[in-house]
């Protein structure tokens, strides 16, 4: 009988991942957050770790915790006028830092690598946001995307996870905002016992860590 109707077929299930990533992605979209574009696993030690003044000499940047590349090992081109600013910051100092007193490397800032962070977007819309047309204006932006760290493979770590990452560029904004926007997050998703402790982070000032809690 060709006019009977076949057994529905099921079109499957998101994996948990992408069901989670769904998930952030509205909640931060009805935060008013814009999302960035990570579809980029390589790149540019630069952006990964030199525009987030992270110092050339940091044990992060060893072979044994960054997957670099072989081929090809090196990236084409950075802004040039940023690449010296950024290389002065390190050698010099500005703007009340004395700088990491090195001799900064352009072989070292042109590696190619697995991106350790999606942070290495965030920098680069950052240096977007300060130099668009017709001057800076307030905006937000976040990502969820792959990572990749070369770590040794157990039952709690493989050399790849994903990682949730947001910034706000604007005017007088104060630690108060950050633990505001964080909060608002986490209530979302249906966590509202939080506990804020400070932290140091070399290339974040001030820092903060945070606990939540949920029964």
């Amino acid at each position: 009988n060709f006019a009977t109707l076949g057994e529905s077929v099921g079109g499957g299930y998101l994996h948990p991942l992408l069901k989670v990533r769904a998930e952030f992605r509205k909640i931060l979209m009805e935060m008013g957050f814009h999302e960035m574009p990570t579809n980029k696993w390589v790149e540019s030690s630069f952006w990964n770790f030199d525009s987030l003044f992270q110092p050339q000499s940091h044990p992060a940047r060893d072979a044994h915790d960054t997957f670099f590349i072989k081929e090809p090992a090196q990236t084409v081109s950075v802004p040039e006028e940023y690449y010296e600013r950024v290389k002065t910051m390190h050698e010099v100092g500005g703007s009340g830092s004395i700088g990491y007193r090195y001799d900064f490397k352009r072989e070292e800032a042109f590696k190619n690598l697995l991106r350790t962070h999606t942070t290495a977007i965030s920098s680069q819309m950052l240096y977007k946001l300060a130099n668009q047309e017709g001057g800076f204006k307030p905006a937000r932006y976040f990502s969820i995307d792959r990572v990749f760290r070369n770590e040794t493979m157990d039952a709690t770590h493989l050399c790849e996870f994903h990682q949730v990452e947001g910034l706000v560029a604007d005017y007088n904004l104060s630690l108060g905002d950050l633990i505001g926007t964080i909060e608002t997050f986490f209530r979302k998703i249906g966590i509202t016992k939080l506990r804020f402790k400070p932290a140091f982070n070399p290339y974040t000032e001030p820092s903060m860590e945070i606990f939540g809690y949920h029964p």
